[in-house]
């Protein structure tokens, strides 16, 4: 049975899990870990994504990520080959190093942002490479010594997640310590490294009543139904969100659709223009040839002009909503 698509819509909070194949390791030395963690953290500032936990392991490593204005598919793709090329030149290797489908679950964010972070961080020990929890801050190879401010990587948003915990930063790190600590005295609840938690759509459950269910997401019934609806829209039929897309943009900016369709380089127009280039190309998936035939542009005018889009809307909170493309569905 083929497997399902992955949920890949920017905004969204994802927990990815990449295996070596057969279970090989990734990593044979710290330079390979190093420079793992270097191109990592150069895309996720060059794709604006914001992570929030890591972790390396031998054989596997663990991201806990929000895409911004990319997909994350762009993001892996660029991380897993460009690293596995060079892990192969170097140890004088050739073939697949990562299994041929990385793991991505859809996490809604309010319950389970910071139960992942804690899942995720405590791996080294629930791996047994790390043997008691005083010594976690001596693994280097995790966001957990970053939050601690004893890393020299640079890849979580540290000041985001610690005033999850406190304002002040010395009781911040304490609280987050404290919090780790806590999950491996906690009974086992929900598996974080699975998605699809079964939650009834009513609170009466009964043998007949419908289970809202996805294996791709981590999040109650509203949540799954929200995102899946969504999806539909998105994947379902591209062409019609694409028009879609043109209108609401058009009516935010008080111009009409076929003004968008003009040559015309007055100030409203080129941003309408730059808006629908980011999520035509980064959200539905358009190609940017097909969404320059549309807007009179060409593929690297559309490229150009999606970048401007995507800070457009970081900018612009209320033109976010309208557009639906804000973090939270």
């Amino acid at each position: 049975m083929p497997r399902a698509a992955r949920i890949d819509i920017p905004g969204l909070l994802q927990h990815v899990i990449v295996r070596g194949i057969e279970r090989r390791p990734i990593y044979l030395d710290d330079h390979d870990r190093e420079d793992f963690l270097t191109r990592l953290s150069s895309l996720l500032q060059e794709t604006e994504a914001i992570c929030y936990a890591w972790v390396l392991l031998d054989n596997h490593f663990h991201l806990l990520v929000k895409p911004k204005t990319y997909t994350l598919a762009s993001l892996m793709r660029r991380l897993l080959s460009g690293y596995a090329v060079t892990f192969n030149h170097r140890h004088n290797r050739s073939g697949h190093l990562f299994q041929n489908r990385y793991k991505s679950i859809v996490c809604d964010e309010n319950p389970y942002l910071l139960e992942l972070i804690r899942y995720i961080h405590l791996n080294p020990i629930r791996a047994g490479i790390i043997k008691a929890f005083e010594c976690l801050p001596d693994y280097p190879w995790s966001g957990h010594r970053e939050l601690l401010g004893k890393s020299p990587f640079r890849l979580i948003d540290t000041a985001f997640v610690l005033s999850l915990f406190d304002q002040r930063h010395d009781i911040a790190q304490a609280r987050y310590t404290d919090f780790l600590a806590d999950g491996l005295e906690s009974p086992k609840g929900v598996k974080l490294s699975r998605g699809g938690k079964r939650v009834s759509r009513a609170l009466n459950s009964s043998l007949s009543e419908e289970i809202v269910y996805d294996d791709r997401i981590l999040g109650g019934g509203r949540f799954v139904e929200k995102l899946v609806a969504k999806e539909v829209v998105l994947s379902g039929n591209p062409e019609k969100a694409f028009d879609d897309l043109i209108r609401q943009v058009a009516e935010y900016f008080g111009v009409s659709t076929e003004e968008l369709r003009l040559p015309w380089k007055t100030p409203l127009i080129v941003q309408a223009k730059a808006v629908i280039c980011h999520v035509a190309v980064r959200c539905l998936g358009i190609k940017g040839v097909d969404a320059g035939k549309r807007l009179g542009y060409s593929p690297s005018a559309v490229s150009h002009a999606a970048r401007k889009g995507a800070k457009l809307l970081n900018e612009d909170r209320r033109l976010a909503e309208v557009l639906n493309q804000t973090e939270k569905l």
